[in-house]
């Protein structure tokens, strides 16, 4: 006999199960919009969706629920193989939250055939979470493509320097991350990322000079700089 699927309406219910109103009411001492969360903390739901593995149809039911929690679940359990671009587009229409948008990016979006071109397309967007999203998918790609060339984090620099002088609190950090993330590959990356951030801090911008500032506190330390040479050492072995 087949397992009996897994139902939206029953997953809610364990999610009920789970929220915790004091928790909820934290979230936005984080800056995460909690008009529809539950209040239940991220190694909860990842325990969940161990539970319920991959299930790319329930995914998509999850998501349509619009509950806070509803759709990071959704994340953890949609099969990246499955993601078209139109489903990339369609979520990150629906981003309100930094957490969602983060989450999103960096656990699901990086791994489709898009994540490159999406970095790029999103950063030059005028809506806040959309713009994040971009410059999320570079910092993260930074992180988890081990393999890429040099080339393609480099094609990352002018979408830099054009987001850079966002004020707004959601794009600034995410350029600041991306940044920082690519300056940690290798010395050469760092060396190119720590010639941008000296670049975005003589541009008279505040922000600009805000993510300068505290990427190159990053990418200049000690602890930085001896990792990236014990790194090329190995490597010219």
């Amino acid at each position: 006999m087949a397992p009996t699927p897994i139902t939206p309406d029953a997953v809610i219910e364990e999610l009920l199960q789970l929220a915790n109103p004091d928790f909820k009411d934290g979230m936005q001492r984080f800056g995460i919009d909690s008009s529809t969360a539950l209040g239940i903390r991220l190694p909860a739901l990842r325990a969940l969706a161990r539970q319920i593995k991959k299930n790319h149809p329930l995914a998509l039911q999850l998501w349509d629920t619009n509950v806070h929690e509803a759709r990071l679940l959704a994340i953890f359990i949609a099969e990246p193989k499955q993601v078209t671009e139109e489903l990339l587009e369609c979520w990150v229409n629906d981003f309100s939250s930094w957490d969602i948008c983060d989450q999103a990016c960096s656990g699901l979006f990086i791994k489709t055939p898009f994540a490159y071109a999406k970095a790029l397309e999103w950063t030059g967007s005028t809506d806040e979470f959309r713009k994040r999203a971009g410059f999320v998918m570079m910092a993260t790609l930074a992180v988890h493509d081990k393999k890429a060339p040099d080339t393609s984090f480099l094609q990352f620099f002018p979408y830099l320097v054009q987001g850079a002088t966002d004020n707004r609190n959601f794009v600034k950090k995410a350029v600041n991350w991306a940044l920082r993330q690519i300056g940690k590959r290798n010395l050469f990356l760092n060396g190119q990322a720590i010639d941008l951030a000296d670049q975005l801090k003589q541009s008279g911008s505040k922000s600009a000079s805000w993510i300068a500032s505290g990427a190159l506190r990053e990418l200049v330390s000690p602890q930085v700089q001896e990792r990236l040479h014990k790194k090329e050492a190995r490597r010219s072995r």
